[in-house]
């Protein structure tokens, strides 16, 4: 005769426990499908011999990112460019393309100014700190640039504060994580609800002290 207080006789003793190897799947599959949240952009992998594991989304359309460097950031800027082109986006390279000693704050504008007047969908510049280029590039209207240093920076930026330009430190992060902030950076969706508001009184803060109304876009 069954015992009725058998555990062994409760229907949810016979479900199966996710094994570890199910359950890191499951968790990877959420994860690829959050950072797949942007249709025009969706998750895949680089393509070519110098591209990281986890690659870069590929661009699907015209989607252009204009990128830029002063001569402490230049080799990295050139590294993120051929990635981006490896998994189809249009590359607007600004500059620098060489070692000579040259002035952030141009070639920060200059991608830049791209963005603003939506000639380019986002941007990315490297110096050595990336603080300086963030500064410049934040000056010109309809740009929200962040200054990423880890994968979280680089979610956050994108989700909650609409970042449309991303600026890195050569000096102080490696190639290898620069590259996975960028995939990571461009992957993330745009999460409006309650941070449209926000990201619209910031927009309100820069309209207010434009000379010409108007001038730049939102992004």
């Amino acid at each position: 005769m069954r015992d009725p207080h058998d555990p062994r006789d409760h229907p949810s003793a016979t479900r199966a426990t996710p094994s570890p190897v199910e359950v890191r799947d499951i968790v990877r599959r959420i994860v690829d499908a959050t950072l797949a949240g942007d249709s025009t952009i969706p998750t895949g992998s680089a393509a070519g011999p110098d591209a990281t594991t986890a690659g870069a989304p590929a661009a699907t359309g015209h989607v252009a990112v204009a990128i830029g460097a002063d001569h402490g950031g230049r080799q990295m800027k050139d590294r993120i460019g051929r990635l981006l082109a490896e998994t189809g986006f249009e590359v607007r390279d600004c500059g620098t393309n060489g070692p000579e000693p040259v002035d952030y704050p141009d070639f920060a504008h200059a991608v830049a100014r791209l963005v603003g007047d939506g000639t380019c969908r986002w941007g990315v510049i490297v110096d050595g700190a990336g603080i300086g280029s963030c500064m410049v590039a934040n000056k010109v209207p309809g740009v929200r640039a962040a200054l990423c240093h880890d994968l979280s920076s680089a979610r956050n930026s994108r989700e909650h504060n609409h970042a449309n330009v991303l600026t890195l430190g050569a000096g102080f992060i490696g190639e290898a994580l620069a590259l996975e902030i960028v995939r990571v950076w461009l992957g993330t969706a745009w999460g409006p609800g309650r941070h449209a508001a926000r990201v619209g009184k910031i927009t309100d803060v820069e309209r207010t002290y434009m000379r010409a109304p108007g001038e730049g876009r939102a992004g």
